[in-house]
């Protein structure tokens, strides 16, 4: 099977099959969207989802977010990962949007990536997931299955990972390939033990093959 074969078995079978192609995160706008995903950095979407309801009854937008303190905000975010870093992030992040981009989340990598404690991974899942743009996400999960499947080949970082799938993918599926694969990550092609039995890509994948 030739790589593009791979990949072009792979995306029909997630087309037909995936449960969804949506984010696990609760968002009901980009400011909130924006705060999740930074939440989210090195920490589960389950607990994101605990505190960003009262996080967001408290600072519904920069403007409101601008004016608390780090302090105020750390109060809401406590339970995630590197609170302390979050909520200075967080603080001078919605202090930058209300003065450089009168209050609202800006699409492009570059302006996006200027916001403190954005990087490129959070930049491409706003695109993505906002604005439908062709921006492919590599987190942990991406960067492993990928490889597993065969997408990728001893891939050295994320930032190549990425090249290698936007490649790849039609442009028009990368949002939804992003979250196929995150998920698929998740859920099924889990770190520690893959649950290969419950794979419906075992067929295209080079390391089922290899190990079988």
């Amino acid at each position: 099977m030739t790589t593009r074969e791979r990949y072009s078995a792979v995306l029909s079978w997630f087309e037909a099959n995936a449960v969804s192609d949506k984010s696990e995160l609760n968002y009901s706008n980009p400011f909130e969207l924006l705060v999740a995903v930074m939440l989210s950095a090195q920490c589960t979407d389950k607990r994101v989802n605990q505190v960003t309801p009262a996080l967001f009854a408290a600072y519904p937008d920069a403007a409101a977010m601008a004016r608390a303190t780090e302090t105020d905000i750390l109060r809401y975010i406590s339970s995630v990962s590197y609170p302390n870093s979050k909520a200075k992030h967080l603080k001078a992040t919605a202090e930058m949007l209300v003065r450089d981009f009168g209050g609202c989340v800006p699409d492009s990598l570059e302006l996006l990536t200027s916001l403190p404690g954005v990087g490129r991974k959070t930049a491409n899942v706003l695109m993505a997931v906002l604005w439908n743009k062709p921006a492919m996400a590599v987190d942990t999960h991406i960067f492993r299955v990928s490889n597993r499947i065969g997408l990728t080949r001893n891939s050295p970082s994320p930032l190549q990972t990425e090249k290698t799938l936007t490649r790849y993918i039609p442009a028009s599926l990368i949002p939804k390939a992003h979250h196929w694969l995150l998920l698929h990550g998740r859920y099924i092609c889990q770190a520690r033990k893959p649950k290969c039995e419950k794979c419906g890509i075992t067929a295209y994948c080079e390391t089922f093959k290899r190990n079988s």
